[in-house]
């Protein structure tokens, strides 16, 4: 065996390194001929050579590669490692590498599947290749839901199978791709970096304008990838801070510690015995919510468990005393294509006591109009003083009202059954899923203002 000296081993390392580049550059180049929309998320990486990676991965800024593994796949096959890299793209798209509070085995196998799902589902040339038996059992039965299958979702579907130890190993072995060593908290030198998740946040942005007004036809070849960017960019809701948009300015008692000066009081207590010299107000004005509608769409497009759900987090946040004011006027209101029942709710036990009698009436089709007409009936009636407005519960598939309401309206959405809608301009779109839901703090998304 001849042994090479270092310069040797420097001039070949070169040649490694620059043979990989090549391979990635050309994967690059082919990809971006038959999807223009990724041209940026394309070109965003640098390339390193690392004989510790098997064949290559990324951890959002360079792709690192094993030369001997790229290069023999690329002499196998080079839709292979276009299909690879595509696959590390999109793990940086949807920043799959973030960490979750997840199982680490389960949520990396869910992340691959959802990468190989849009490549699989995309009709390109460049990464057409036929698939495995498992694979094609394991899609159908994920698609069986009608949802779109990101990784968050495919890791929900995956946790309620049970896998046994050799099935997991199957899945993973059939869908494995790429090293995740380099993704956060895995790698000792890999840190979260939110420069990094704000260069692909805003990728992925323009990648929703382009798929949706330029690159059209594109969009339609490359299977449910623009759902899954319109779910990753939505803006992100505390529901909690959403609620407070229908607060109002009141008077309730108890110490303004505002205008309430503790000095002069002790001040007082000291110098007197037990007088001071001044006395807290006995009310405060405070801005909490009074009364608003909920409408719950009751057609068969819409999950019981969704709904409850809903309620059940309105309910946490009404037993929060310092969101409602102790009496308040809520209307829950069953409506698909009529209204079928509504129930006045005036504190937090009486929310409760509805959720545990729970039943929805209805299933027949969905207009909104007779919902709305039937709140404003009961404005025009006294039932609601100063209503601040309506969430209504549904999956947009309806008729809207032509003509706006004399009060805020917010469409609410569940991301677990998202399907992308419109709703009318004088209404807000509140897509929520089960985190937005039990969130304590602000998000950092952007807020829809109340216009």
């Amino acid at each position: 065996m001849i042994e090479l000296n270092s310069e040797k081993k420097r001039e070949l390392a070169v040649r490694l390194e620059s043979l990989g580049n090549k391979i990635l550059f050309a994967a690059r180049d082919e990809l971006y001929l038959g999807m223009r929309f990724l041209d940026v998320a394309l070109s965003s990486f640098s390339y390193q050579m690392d004989t510790s990676v098997s064949p290559f991965g990324t951890d959002g800024n360079s792709i690192y590669f094993h030369p001997q593994y790229l290069g023999g796949m690329y002499r196998e096959n080079r839709i292979l490692v276009n299909r690879g890299y595509l696959h590390m793209v999109f793990h940086c798209i949807f920043r799959h590498m973030v960490k979750r509070e997840m199982d680490d085995r389960y949520w990396d196998l869910s992340c691959d599947i959802a990468a190989e799902h849009m490549i699989d589902g995309n009709h390109h040339r460049s990464i057409r290749f036929s698939r495995s038996l498992l694979r094609r059992e394991t899609y159908r039965k994920l698609e069986a839901e009608g949802k779109v299958l990101n990784a968050e979702r495919v890791y929900a579907l995956l946790a309620g199978w049970e896998l046994t130890d050799k099935e997991l190993e199957r899945l993973e072995q059939e869908f494995y791709v790429d090293d995740h060593k380099y993704w956060e908290n895995k790698y000792p030198r890999q840190k979260p970096d939110p420069s990094l998740q704000q260069k692909w946040q805003d990728i992925n942005e323009r990648m929703e304008t382009d798929l949706e007004t330029f690159s059209k036809e594109a969009s339609e070849r490359s299977g449910d990838l623009l759902d899954q960017i319109k779910i990753e960019n939505r803006d992100r809701y505390n529901y909690k801070a959403f609620l407070k948009k229908f607060a109002v300015l009141r008077e309730e008692v108890g110490v303004d510690a505002d205008s309430f000066d503790y000095s002069f009081y002790s001040y007082g207590l000291r110098l007197y015995g037990n007088m001071p010299l001044i006395e807290p107000q006995e009310t405060k004005e405070v801005k909490k919510i009074s009364e608003f509608a909920v409408v719950i769409d009751t057609s068969m497009s819409c999950s019981g468990s969704l709904v409850r759900k809903f309620l059940e987090e309105t309910y946490s946040v009404l037993s929060e005393e310092d969101s409602f004011f102790k009496k308040v006027n809520i209307h829950i209101i069953q409506c698909d294509e009529k209204v079928h029942s509504d129930t006045c709710i005036t504190n937090a036990g009486e929310l409760a006591e509805y959720m545990e009698q729970l039943t929805l009436y209805g299933e027949g089709g969905t207009d909104f109009r007779p919902a709305f007409a039937y709140v404003d009936e009961l404005v025009e009636n006294g039932s609601f003083e100063d209503l601040r407005g309506i969430l209504y519960f549904t999956d947009g598939y309806g008729i809207y009202p032509r003509k706006m309401p004399a009060y805020k309206t917010a469409f609410v959405f569940m991301q677990e059954d998202y399907r992308d809608t419109d709703v009318p301009p004088w209404a807000i779109k509140l897509t929520l899923d089960r985190e937005d839901l039990e969130e304590n703090t602000e998000s950092g998304g952007q807020r829809q203002t109340w216009t």
